[in-house]
């Protein structure tokens, strides 16, 4: 009886210790949880005003009443951000609360950092202001006052679903910044997930770019994956872009900037296309630059062609657009150059190309056409780098692997 006792005492106190472990647990899970709710996710830079002076910023919290802040210093080591003398006065946080797909209400920051000096580089974080609740701390660096060589990179159609799919996507991004590592900022073509309620796929896409995002601006092109049934929350809320494109469009799906010596013209081929028409025709109208770059979703030349933007087409003809960079159909396409619908001398005309995709998703190649000076489908994801240099363009296409696939010069 003594041995039995003993037992059910030993047994007893077996199940006492689990309980009080399961409690801790569920405790300590609990203060986990409650922490990376308030912690910082998903967080992009973008331009939003003079890419010289300022910057934009975008990030989530699972915590609704998580506040906003940005801090930024001068510099690049993390510890001035510390010492209160050497921060910047921070602009325009706005935080909002949103749903998540599971219905369960999470916070949107999005905040524009002014008065910073051309050419310099900044270090900086997000967050609530608390000390356990800050981001990383990232730095940036801001146009040069009269910047006339630089190179961006040009990529489209990362969407995806899984996490394996934007692997793809992130792979295809650091092949990009292996050749062209000064490369300014990053143009994506439209259709960066599968779903734009998907929060999942969105995390997928800026965690694979491996901080990319928070350091080099994004601007985005809407697509028909991120603008569905006139709807483009979701996406929009993901970025903080300029605020001058038609006052009929969605904000954030159509809208210009300008960057050294080149005018950058967003269109949104998935809504409001008749109203942009006479916007795009003002935007061109008012500018002044040596080069002028548009980007839009649906290709007008690629593939195959998109019949709704044609009016489009006849503005960026009667405006001499240098280079129009496309999605959507998957393949890689680039145009001789154009002029009323009709091949013309190098330096007449507009070419117009496709990027083949940054993601996981390919179509056959289309039959070629009159206006394909390269068509092909090499079933690999692609980018491009886009060089700058005074009066010289130069465009380059490369694959994943690094593997150089066209190239043509533009002069002025």
């Amino acid at each position: 009886m003594k041995g039995l006792k003993s037992d059910m005492w030993w047994i007893t106190g077996i199940c006492i210790l689990l309980i009080a472990g399961v409690i801790v647990f569920q405790w300590i899970q609990h203060g986990v949880n409650d922490h990376r709710g308030k912690n910082p996710y998903d967080l992009i830079t973008t331009f939003k005003g003079d890419g010289q002076t300022s910057r934009a910023f975008t990030w989530f919290t699972n915590d609704p009443d998580a506040e906003g802040i940005v801090q930024i210093a001068q510099g690049t080591e993390a510890n001035v951000l510390e010492d209160p003398s050497s921060l910047i006065t921070t602009y325009q946080v706005t935080s909002s609360v949103i749903k998540n797909s599971d219905g369960k209400n999470k916070a949107v920051h999005k905040a524009e950092v002014t008065g910073l000096q051309s050419g310099s580089t900044y270090v900086y974080r997000v967050g609530s202001g608390k000390q356990e609740e800050w981001s990383e701390a990232y730095t940036l660096t801001t146009e040069k006052d009269n910047e006339d060589h630089f190179t961006f990179i040009n990529v489209t159609d990362s969407q995806g679903v899984t996490e394996a799919d934007f692997g793809l996507w992130g792979k295809t991004l650091e092949q990009a910044f292996a050749i062209f590592p000064e490369a300014k900022f990053i143009v994506h073509n439209g259709d960066l997930t599968e779903e734009p309620e998907n929060e999942e796929a969105w995390s997928f896409f800026v965690n694979k770019a491996k901080g990319r995002l928070a350091q080099i601006p994004l601007m985005p092109v809407t697509g028909n994956h991120d603008e569905v049934d006139k709807n483009a929350d979701v996406y929009a809320g993901h970025f903080n872009l300029p605020i001058n494109g038609d006052e009929e469009s969605i904000s954030g799906t159509n809208y210009s900037f300008d960057y050294g010596h080149v005018h950058f013209v967003f269109l949104n081929t998935e809504s409001n296309i008749k109203g942009q028409l006479g916007w795009l025709k003002n935007d061109l109208e008012s500018s002044n630059q040596q080069w002028t770059i548009v980007a839009m979703h649906r290709p007008a030349y690629g593939g195959n062609t998109y019949d709704k933007v044609e009016k489009w087409v006849k503005v960026l003809d009667e405006y001499d657009v240098d280079l129009v960079l496309q999605g959507h159909n998957h393949e890689y396409s680039r145009s001789y150059p154009l002029r009323d619908g009709v091949i013309v001398n190098d330096g007449e005309g507009t070419i117009y190309v496709t990027t083949n995709t940054a993601g996981q998703k390919f179509n056959d190649k289309k039959e070629d056409q009159f206006y394909h000076a390269v068509h092909f489908q090499n079933y690999k994801q692609m980018f491009a780098g886009i060089t700058v240099n005074g009066n010289k363009l130069v465009y380059e296409a490369y694959d994943v692997d690094g593997e150089k696939l066209d190239e043509f010069l533009l002069k002025k």
